[in-house]
């Protein structure tokens, strides 16, 4: 008979189970660690980038901007308004929504009417975190107004913060809306956000240089109405020789204690058309010019009507200064003929130009002026009614 015997077979004894449950506990909390630690080096690396994305964005937006400075304006228009160290206002025909308008820097459609030309008498308004007002007058270029448009940028703190050293930056185009470009944007310390570099000629000729403006003497104001008048000269012109803008600030990633980052930025932005005056060259204004001829050329469902004309004398012969030819569109119905519908480059043997933009059945009527390179218009020549 076989006889067989049985094994004791035990479980964990409460000292082995604490022991397994203290080195897997060890071994978790070392897992959560480092998985922890990933995460903050993940989310801080994020945030790096975007607060380098912030402090390109920034520079090039303002550097964008700040070059255009003083280009289109009228004679008598300031192209530096104001120069403070945490606010910039200036002239520029920066964009237009006219096609074929060669005046201004950029084209964009969607523009605004009150953002593309400049502000008038009755549009005065306060600069941003001043009590200085702009236009003490409505600036004209050949009976209409100027197509350069104010933009102001300036840093303000912001209150949803609880920093007070947060700024919020803001653009403002005229009377419009700020619009923010960038927030997290922080003071350099001991340094402004904005100071200013002017253009010295040495006594008796020589080569310009440029000096910085005293922190003391800001804010400059453009205080005389009309730029290169008379009284426009002096300590009320200094304003007018500025030449450069120095932007310096810090950004950060919003946090605090050891998981903010902060990186400084400080660029000089050249303002290449600040200083210059519009050419006289080209002497007189325009002749008058042809009646344009206006023609329904409406094929069935779209209406459409073709303007033609012929160049004005001056453009072939006499001073030969024609650069484009603006066009104007109105309904019978009103006398008024408001913003002009598009400009042409002149060059051409003959113009031809097709408004696929009318309504059926109603009733226009159209004007064409030469422009030079003044740029002064000759008399608006006027086309016969038509109805598409």
């Amino acid at each position: 008979m076989t006889t067989y015997r049985v094994r004791d077979e035990r479980g964990m004894t409460i000292v082995e189970m604490m022991l397994a449950l203290f080195v897997f506990s060890i071994v978790m909390a070392g897992a959560l660690s480092f998985l922890r630690a990933q995460s903050r080096s993940f989310s801080l690396g994020s945030e790096r980038v975007m607060m380098y994305q912030n402090i390109r964005y920034v520079v090039n937006e303002m550097e964008k901007d700040l070059r255009t400075a003083g280009a289109g304006t009228a004679d008598q228009q300031p192209q530096l308004i104001y120069a403070g160290s945490n606010v910039i206002a200036f002239n520029a025909n920066y964009w237009t929504n006219t096609p074929g308008d060669i005046t201004a820097v950029y084209y964009n459609p969607d523009a605004p009417d009150s953002a593309v030309q400049a502000m008038t008498k009755a549009q005065k308004t306060t600069i941003p975190l001043t009590s200085f007002g702009y236009p003490d007058t409505s600036y004209t270029v050949s009976g209409a107004n100027s197509g350069a448009e104010t933009i102001i940028f300036y840093f303000v703190q912001d209150s949803s913060s609880s920093r007070t050293d947060d700024y919020i930056l803001y653009r403002k185009v005229n009377t419009g809306t700020p619009e923010i470009v960038a927030r997290n944007v922080l003071q350099t310390s001991g340094v402004p956000f904005l100071q200013y570099y002017r253009q010295i000629t040495p006594f008796g000729g020589g080569t310009p240089t440029l000096t910085q403006v005293a922190a003391g003497s800001l804010p400059l104001m453009h205080t005389a109405k009309i730029h290169l008048a008379p009284n426009d000269t002096g300590a009320l012109a200094i304003i007018d020789s500025i030449r450069a803008v120095r932007v310096s600030y810090t950004t950060t990633n919003g946090r605090s204690g050891s998981y903010e980052r902060q990186r400084q930025v400080s660029r000089m932005i050249r303002l290449p058309n600040a200083g210059l005056a519009n050419t006289k060259s080209c002497g007189d204004p325009p002749l008058a010019m042809g009646a344009p001829v206006a023609t329904s050329v409406s094929t069935p469902g779209v209406p459409k009507v073709q303007l033609t004309w012929s160049p004005a004398v001056d453009e072939n012969s006499g001073e030969k200064d024609i650069e484009r030819y603006v066009v104007w569109r109105r309904p019978s119905t009103t006398t008024d003929w408001g913003d002009p519908l598009v400009s042409i480059p002149s060059g051409s043997p003959s113009y031809v130009y097709t408004d696929g933009s009318v309504s059926a059945g109603t009733t226009y009527y159209y004007a064409v002026a030469a422009q030079d390179c003044s740029p002064a218009l000759s008399a608006q020549a006027l086309s016969g009614s038509v109805t598409p």
